[in-house]
């Protein structure tokens, strides 16, 4: 599976690159908005950070208008993927945009049919919010297991980016289902590393260190 790291701080994006764990990046328009910065600049600067894919979001609501903006983004790099709303609109712009070999990430998906319509209109990615089916009382994981099931029982082509994610758990759900990436807040990626025995175990190494001669 692999990880994006969901944000657009350029410290936050460095750094989880530099440890060697993500495969892209996504952002979105409030992600943008908090770094007060030019949209364009933030999103080249981004790019020339990390090899891989970064979505970035049409605000377009009718599909003439996203896919004028769509084939303007891809032109900034070829790791560019449109972010596209899962309305009847975005998937009219999906289908002319895969047709274009332009990238899209259909988002705000929260069900199986949405999903599953987003690979039929020929989506490169799809993305369900599983942290806000589970505040509505949903069991957010499941949706992601079925959309795994049918793209792999049909040999869809998209590929299932877990989205809205809230903690730990929620990544080893997302491998365990089989997704086929996760995207992940910086401060949810920190607390991966985390585990009582691992910081116990290492002071306790030091502490022996020192009892070495030397």
């Amino acid at each position: 599976m692999k990880i994006f790291i969901d944000t657009a701080n350029v410290e936050e994006i460095k750094k989880a690159n530099e440890w060697g764990v993500i495969d892209g990046v996504t952002t979105n328009p409030s992600l943008v908005a908090k770094e007060g910065r030019e949209f364009k600049e933030l999103v080249r600067e981004i790019v020339n950070i990390v090899d891989g894919h970064i979505s970035v979001e049409a605000i377009s609501t009718n599909a003439e208008g996203m896919v004028k903006e769509a084939v303007a983004l891809s032109e900034w790099s070829q790791n560019i993927v449109v972010k596209i709303p899962m309305i009847p609109e975005g998937l009219r712009a999906v289908k002319i945009l895969n047709a274009k070999s332009v990238k899209t990430n259909v988002t705000l998906v929260f069900s199986v049919n949405q999903a599953l319509l987003a690979a039929k209109a020929g989506a490169t990615y799809v993305s369900p919010f599983i942290g806000r089916l589970d505040d509505i009382g949903h069991e957010g994981m499941q949706i992601v297991r079925d959309m795994v099931e049918i793209f792999n029982t049909y040999n869809f082509k998209t590929e299932v980016i877990v989205a809205s994610i809230r903690h730990p758990l929620h990544v080893i759900e997302a491998a365990k289902a089989g997704a086929h990436v996760a995207t992940v807040p910086f401060k949810v990626i920190e607390k991966m590393f985390k585990h009582p025995l691992t910081d116990i175990g290492l002071e306790r190494f030091l502490e022996d260190w020192e009892k070495i001669p030397k």
